[in-house]
């Protein structure tokens, strides 16, 4: 619910810190108003699939949030064969993507076997996603009996993370999290595996880990496909997962269903493959680039810029790494005049129109974009030159 309304309300704004009480009523605390609510039924329902129990209707009548967690129990207790979760959608189309229960549940058993030593489950990976409920949700029950604890380590600054870290521990992070943990140099107590999914780690940062002393497992999936292959060296190709096998076309992986049919699944990006079993992806097909775990789609940030009327021109993308792990945008100034002032316009209407990840946080003007001689965009670097915001 907290992520939807954040999405609803494009921030943060006017919604308390979490945890919410379960006692909290929608409309008088949490100010959801009928729009809101209507939304918030639907994406509740379409995640759980409650409309096969008919759930969905009682929930248009749940004031506080515990009614909602009881009707959405109750749901589930008729129907619980399928769940769907959202691609992140950050300026592009989010789309659901469904999935059945047993085969989640045969990804969460393959890593219990892998993760047989896990005394705590520690999890800085929001659940409402699938790599967060497959890590956060199914494993530690997967992992029973001997069922590991949870601890919530979604506010954890990284030294946090690396004081409290013990023998039997598996944090599930991510790369923007991993990159600011091997900042830190830490030296790790034994036994300590680190998980990381929703984007390529940086080789670097991996192999700095796993020197310091950290099992590292990096997972290779999507919210289509849920897993599908793992690897623990950074040095070498990702394995697939044992369900999983390679298609005819290079891109495709296919998977035998509960029921016995074929699942095809597409790529989004480009395979190597190193074998029937191992691969490397060299890059994704829809240009997309990941900004703190999210999918963002540069080329489509540009043409937000270029609506706003000071802007003739606009180039997106993403930061080098000696610059930070945001946005970047080069942009040619409509008018000449007032010039100064327009990376901090852009900086107010970014805010206005995208989503957080999707906001670039660098701006560069210039008389024209930045090209090769062939005519082709290339890099900038944002310390060049006068004009340059960073807000």
């Amino acid at each position: 619910m907290h992520a939807e309304l954040s999405m609803m309300r494009r921030g943060r704004a006017g919604l308390p810190s979490l945890p919410w009480p379960q006692s909290w009523q929608l409309e008088a605390d949490l100010g959801v108003d009928s729009l809101e609510r209507h939304a918030l039924v639907t994406a509740l329902s379409a995640c759980l699939h409650l409309h096969q129990s008919g759930a969905d209707q009682a929930l248009l009548e749940c004031v506080t949030l515990e009614q909602w967690i009881a009707c959405a129990r109750k749901g589930l207790d008729h129907y619980s064969a399928e769940l769907s979760f959202k691609t992140s959608g950050s300026s592009g189309v989010p789309k659901s993507c469904p999935h059945t229960l047993d085969m989640l549940w045969q990804e969460a058993c393959f890593f219990a076997a892998q993760f047989g030593h896990a005394r705590r489950i520690v999890y800085a990976v929001p659940a409402h996603h699938i790599y967060g409920f497959l890590f956060s949700v199914l494993l530690p029950l997967a992992l029973a009996p001997a069922r590991a604890a949870l601890v919530d380590a979604r506010n954890m600054l990284p030294m946090q993370l690396i004081a409290q870290a013990a023998d039997g521990d598996v944090i599930i992070g991510y790369p923007e999290l991993w990159a600011a943990v091997a900042r830190q140099a830490p030296s790790w107590p034994a036994g300590v595996t680190g998980v990381t999914s929703t984007a390529p780690c940086p080789r670097d940062v991996a192999l700095q880990l796993t020197a310091s002393g950290l099992l590292l497992a990096e997972i290779y999936g999507s919210s289509e496909s849920a897993g599908v292959g793992w690897r623990s060296d950074a040095r070498q190709p990702y394995v697939l997962l044992p369900y999983w096998r390679r298609g005819e076309a290079g891109d495709t992986l296919l998977r035998q269903a509960s029921n016995g049919s074929e699942l095809r699944c597409d790529c989004q990006d480009q395979i190597d493959w190193h074998g029937e079993h191992s691969f490397v992806p060299v890059g994704r097909h829809d240009q997309a680039v990941q900004v703190g775990g999210t999918n963002v789609y540069p080329a489509q940030v540009a043409q937000v810029l270029k609506r706003h009327p000071g802007v003739s021109e606009a180039h997106v993308r993403l930061m080098r790494a000696d610059e930070g792990q945001r946005l970047k945008a080069f942009v040619v100034a409509a008018h000449l005049g007032g010039a100064e002032c327009l990376p901090d316009q852009l900086a107010a209407w970014v805010r206005q129109r995208l989503p957080p990840a999707a906001r670039p946080v660098s701006f560069t003007i210039g008389a024209a974009l930045p090209m090769n001689r062939q005519g082709k965009l290339i890099d900038w670097i944002i310390s060049d030159g006068p004009g340059v915001g960073e807000p």
